[in-house]
């Protein structure tokens, strides 16, 4: 490709050279810098990319992109070009570099603090379903067709979004649907191409902090501005920041609601238990009059399952053929029940903070267990606040509350555990602290009582557990089924 090609979305200024070059690979990690590679410099949480200029000039780079001023007294035979933002431009420039391949594709990015990851899986086992071939990214993974890649972020950087489109599209892909971080439209992950639809399932105070957003106004802020970037936007008309979210939207407007006056309005909401399942049912009025049955609790599920619902009354008018997917549709680590025992029911979730979990406890205390059994721990390295409220809500909200180990990270286990039940003491119910969480398990399912619904928390799909900076396989249906061999359940 020529250079002039990668920039033509972007304004410029040439410090040094000309754009009038071949170029051969777009990077952003300096170790992979070879001969008439373009090079991005990315200013991260860790390292400033600014300062491999000169040692991916000498392995050869034609082109280094630059936000900053830098030294080019010593450099020779490179372009040096410098932008308002490389983030922005990485992302402009991975479009062209992979021949906008989201062009090629209908797009829908979903962003929200809840209810992202199981609302893509909703829409997609759709759109599968009624032909429209579509690929996944999100928290969990990113599929194409039968790939199944592991995710590292919510929202991977751009270029390797541009890829992953790319990728779909020539494995005959029409469609993507893919989570929409805060922190992706903060650092333009996304940037570089408009969404076709664009949906935003609620907001609440999360991804506050150092690393992440700097108050609430500016999380708000980087959620709504999806909605500058996209054709079609699909809203939670009961969601209390709504106003706030379409102020200053430039798409088409559609809302769900459980609550509010809306498109599409869920009603006679009930709830209903049934061996192995915890669901919920409703009736859907609005654009789209048909019941709505969904083996997942909650109201949560109601709301997840509406926007998917949204989404692809876009795609088809065979309604019956939605309502036989959202009855059958199940998603790792959210709500996930693990038969064990005829005596009580077992889930996984991933809920790892306070809010994620008052919501689940909330949704699991209305189908009136005998007790609510909640075992968690806490990441280590992270804001000790969260900890001490998670201890809280689960003494609160629970019957007996096992506390365990997490991902511990570079902290001790123990430590953890003091803080969490510094916060469960706050509350008055039960706990016991158990550290090997393998041992936790085996507790609680060697205990469990009839009626009983016994909650893992804060894992949900991963499958390994970080101690001193190396992750260990770890899967808790793995350890269930360990110990349903041992008791012999």
């Amino acid at each position: 490709m020529k250079l002039t090609e990668l920039l033509e979305n972007l304004e410029y200024e040439v410090v040094l050279g000309d754009v009038n070059r071949n170029v051969n690979r777009l990077l952003y990690d300096s170790r992979e810098v070879g001969e008439a590679d373009v090079f991005v410099c990315i200013t991260g949480a860790v390292r400033d990319a600014h300062e491999f200029v000169a040692d991916v000039a000498i392995k050869g780079a034609t082109a280094i992109i630059v936000e900053k001023d830098i030294d080019i007294s010593n450099l020779r035979d490179v372009a040096v070009i410098k932008v308002a933002d490389t983030r922005y431009a990485l992302a402009c420039m991975s479009a062209a570099y992979f021949g906008y391949p989201a062009n090629k594709l209908i797009t829908i990015g979903i962003t929200g603090t809840k209810g992202k990851t199981t609302t893509t899986y909703m829409v997609k086992s759709i759109l599968d379903k009624i032909g429209v071939k579509t690929g996944l990214i999100g928290t969990i993974e990113t599929i194409i067709d039968e790939e199944h890649i592991p995710s590292c972020n919510t929202t991977p950087e751009s270029y390797i979004v541009q890829k992953t489109f790319d990728k779909m599209v020539k494995a005959g892909c029409k469609c993507v649907v893919m989570e929409v971080s805060s922190q992706a439209m903060k650092l333009h992950r996304v940037a570089g191409f408009i969404f076709d639809y664009g949906v935003f399932t609620n907001i609440s105070k999360d991804h506050i902090g150092p690393n992440e957003h700097k108050d609430f106004e500016e999380y708000l802020s980087c959620k709504a501005a999806l909605f500058k970037q996209c054709k079609h936007g699909i809203f939670n008309a009961d969601e209390k920041h709504i106003e706030d979210i379409l102020k200053e939207v430039s798409c088409e407007v559609e809302t769900f609601s459980i609550e509010k006056p809306s498109d599409f309005k869920a009603e006679d909401i009930k709830l209903f238990m049934k061996p192995a399942c915890l669901g919920i049912s409703y009736r859907l009025t609005g654009k789209v009059n048909i019941p709505v049955e969904i083996d997942i609790p909650g109201r949560f599920s109601v709301y997840n399952s509406l926007t998917a619902i949204a989404i692809c009354n876009h795609f088809t008018n065979d309604y019956p053929l939605i309502e036989s997917v959202l009855s059958d549709i199940r998603v790792k680590g959210r709500v996930e029940i693990i038969p064990v025992s005829p005596k009580y029911t077992l889930m996984i979730d991933y809920a790892h903070n306070a809010m994620s979990l008052e919501s689940l406890l909330n949704c699991i205390r209305e189908y009136n267990p005998k007790r609510i059994v909640t075992l968690f721990g806490c990441g280590g390295n992270r804001d000790k606040n969260r900890r001490f409220e998670m201890g809280e809500v689960s003494s609160r909200l629970s019957d007996l509350t096992v506390v365990t180990s997490d991902n511990p990270r570079f902290e001790e286990p123990e430590s953890i555990i003091e803080d969490i039940i510094t916060g469960v003491k706050k509350a008055d119910g039960k706990y016991i602290t158990i550290p090997d969480r393998k041992e936790a398990i085996k507790y609680v399912i060697e205990n469990g009582e009839e009626g009983d619904i016994i909650i893992l928390a804060g894992k949900g799909h991963e499958d390994y557990q970080e101690i001193k900076g190396v992750k260990y396989p770890m899967d808790e249906r793995n350890i269930i089924a360990d110990v349903k061999e041992m008791l012999n359940m």
